[in-house]
């Protein structure tokens, strides 16, 4: 590299242009590749001005360099046939398959050769290898006719090659001898005086750093956090989700949910075994919760059937953000006079549910309810459109549902432009009065809700396709380092 860069430099002091990289490599004795690499840095510098010089040239195929050498393959066919003839079994033992596939082929398209019963002779006695002598020809440097190539390219027997070097001229930088740029002005440069004759290196303003060791947002986070912009701009206060562990009377009986209902099975719920009960609950309540669903009222039959304490005080993994929310509007009940309420959640819930590309044991739940004076239906429907078109989801569709703690209730669609179909979104419903009077809200007062998760539309957005690739272990770690900023709006 050293001894290109002298050259290179030495010949300039001495003549105006270096018009080809290549052949001034053959001249000097050097690598062509080192003068190519130095001719790019002296360019960077200045010192040199480098002109782009590109060669359009054919070289031989490893089957094109194998019959400049052994000759064509109707050639060897040819030649490998005595004048009285041979049978067809015998020739095709002289000659490599390969050979004789393409030879045979070319021999009898080029009527060199004749085909019989028994024997397969010569139509001619003496062939020059045009093949042959066009491949040497092209190997030797030399320039022949479009015709030839045409055909010998059909063959595959040669393949361009692009060469690529520079002229080079004196740079506005020039010098014959490279000063090594200074990159620090130092203490004894200064002391000797020889800091004038310094070149001191510029300082790129543009170059990147190194990295920062940081953490990262998941994007679980940053959708979480969007979610979170929404509800505040329409007026929501978020509720406290800091309890993982729920008694099931919070997190089934006040939401009037029967203790025979399948969700509370431990094929759906996971139980704990220490703590297995909740110490404390507030008896008054519990009594009313108990009253309704053994003999009904406000309306209602109830389940007609004994509820139990003991199934009541059993703690479990909370398997929905439902379970903050009856704390909550037991707590805004006891509160007089009654002043209306609009309250969010997001957070972690479990369900003991077999692990798939959809499915996992814990997900994060997003809930929305407000508590006030005459809603109903057509309410939750106008606060749904608007939280779903602050998403992008202007094409929205409610089909009825059940559950045990809401009644109107709906599922949620909504129409995905980018796959061309309706999905599920959601649930929602209007709180029923077997929950809702027991905490002691006043008669005239309704909850309206709705809930969503937060991985589904985190994993559109994302362009994920399967859940344990965005939550859990497996989740790679490149995936937090480089995912980008969250811009709600499907």
């Amino acid at each position: 590299m050293v001894m290109a860069e002298e050259a290179i430099l030495g010949f300039l002091e001495k003549n105006d242009q270096i018009p080809d990289s290549g052949s001034f490599a053959v001249e000097f004795g050097l690598d062509h590749d080192d003068v190519v690499n130095v001719t790019k840095s002296l360019h960077g510098y200045g010192l040199v001005i480098a002109q782009d010089i590109k060669r359009e040239s054919w070289v031989l195929t490893d089957e094109g360099k194998n019959y400049a050498v052994a000759g064509s393959p109707e050639m060897q066919f040819f030649l490998a046939i005595p004048p009285d003839g041979i049978p067809p079994d015998e020739l095709q033992k002289k000659l490599d398959p390969s050979v004789y596939k393409i030879g045979s082929s070319q021999a009898m398209k080029n009527k060199w050769v004749e085909r019989g019963k028994q024997l397969v002779t010569r139509k001619v006695q003496q062939l020059d290898d045009k093949v042959k002598q066009s491949l040497v020809r092209i190997q030797a440097g030399e320039v022949i006719d479009k015709e030839e190539i045409d055909a010998l390219k059909k063959r595959k027997l040669i393949t361009p090659q692009t060469w690529k070097g520079y002229s080079l001229s004196k740079g506005p930088n020039y010098a014959p001898k490279r000063m090594k740029a200074a990159t620090d002005l130092t203490r004894e440069n200064l002391q000797r005086g020889d800091w004038k004759g310094l070149v001191l290196k510029e300082y790129n303003f543009n170059a990147k750093g190194l990295p920062p060791e940081c953490g990262h947002l998941h994007p679980l986070l940053k959708v979480k956090q969007q979610f979170k912009m929404i509800f505040v701009r329409m007026g929501f206060e978020e509720m406290p989700t800091d309890l993982f562990v729920e008694s099931s009377f919070w997190n089934f009986d006040a939401l009037f949910q029967p203790q025979q209902h399948p969700a509370r099975d431990s094929h759906d719920t996971f139980f704990l075994q220490a703590p297995s009960t909740t110490k404390s609950l507030p008896e008054d309540y519990v009594e009313r919760v108990k009253c309704v669903h053994e003999s009904g009222g406000y309306g209602s039959r109830g389940y007609g059937c004994e509820w139990k304490r003991e199934e009541a005080n059993k703690n479990v993994l909370r398997t929905h953000t439902t379970a903050v929310s009856s704390r909550m509007l037991y707590a805004l009940a006891q509160q007089k006079p009654f002043v209306p309420k609009r309250y969010f959640s997001i957070d972690r819930v479990f369900r003991n549910e077999a692990v798939d590309r959809t499915h996992l044991a814990e997900f994060h739940q997003i809930e929305g309810l407000i508590c006030d004076r005459g809603l109903s239906l057509g309410h939750l429907i106008g606060v749904l459109q608007e939280f779903f078109s602050c998403l992008g989801m202007t094409k929205l569709k409610f089909k009825p549902a059940y559950n045990p703690y809401t009644e109107p209730s709906m599922e949620i669609f909504s129409y995905h432009e980018g796959i061309g179909k309706w999905m599920e979104i959601g649930n929602s419903g209007m709180f029923r009065p077997e929950m809702l009077r027991p905490m002691g809200l006043p008669e005239d007062v309704q909850v309206i809700a709705w809930g969503l998760s937060l991985e589904r539309p985190t994993m559109i957005l994302y362009g994920i396709d399967n859940i344990r690739d965005l939550f859990g272990h497996k989740v790679d770690l490149d995936l937090i380092k480089n995912n980008p900023i969250c811009r709600l709006g499907f």
